[in-house]
């Protein structure tokens, strides 16, 4: 007779997790955030309400975690560095557009800002988990392209992530014009001129 195994609770509560993590990104692409509810997505996942606040607070911080475990599961932070600053900087942003461009995307993005901003700590976590590293990761990025020449030996790195960011994000969230290839490829263009070196700008 064969014996039997002992249950391993850890396994089990990593399935559970996994499930209402699942639960939750099908569920916010199929209802929106608006309309999600830790009713609906406890029913999906096949596990009890207080399963889920056991290890979330609220709806928000169950949201955050789904969408960084889909993020993970695609690669996670990465800025590639190829040696040519302007290709990186597109193969990041280009995907970037098509992200924000996506209506679903677009609508749990948007909930996830507004949770963010209305939730001190959501906030700190989003800071701490995601944000912060992926400016880290850029930070460097542009270090290294500084220490090669490409840009001013003066550039403030600090500034040059925003510079990178900041314009596709403020044109999404004023919904300003269209987020295109096109369109991210003339941002790195010009963050390209404004932070070259002196002999590599045109009015050099």
């Amino acid at each position: 007779m064969a014996p039997r195994t002992t249950p391993d609770p850890a396994r089990r509560s990593e399935r559970s997790r996994s499930a209402v993590l699942t639960a939750t990104t099908e569920l916010v692409a199929e209802i929106g955030y608006s309309k999600l509810t830790i009713e609906a997505i406890a029913a999906r996942a096949g596990v009890g309400k207080q399963t889920i606040y056991r290890w979330w607070p609220s709806k928000g911080a169950v949201v955050f975690d789904a969408f960084l475990a889909v993020n993970q599961h695609e690669g996670g932070l990465t800025l590639p560095d190829t040696g040519d600053l302007g290709a990186d900087l597109r193969a990041v942003l280009r995907p970037t557009c098509d992200e924000l461009t996506d209506p679903d995307a677009d609508r749990t993005y948007r909930a996830i800002i507004a949770e963010i901003l209305n939730d001190p700590a959501l906030h700190a976590e989003y800071r701490t988990r995601l944000l912060d590293p992926l400016l880290e990761i850029t930070r460097n990025r542009l270090r290294a392209a500084r220490e090669a020449g490409q840009l001013a030996p003066d550039t403030d790195l600090d500034l040059a992530v925003e510079l990178v960011y900041g314009p596709l994000y403020y044109r999404w969230q004023y919904r300003l014009g269209p987020l295109t290839h096109e369109h991210a490829d003339q941002l790195v263009d010009a963050f390209l001129r404004a932070l070259a070196p002196a002999n590599g700008r045109p009015d050099a």
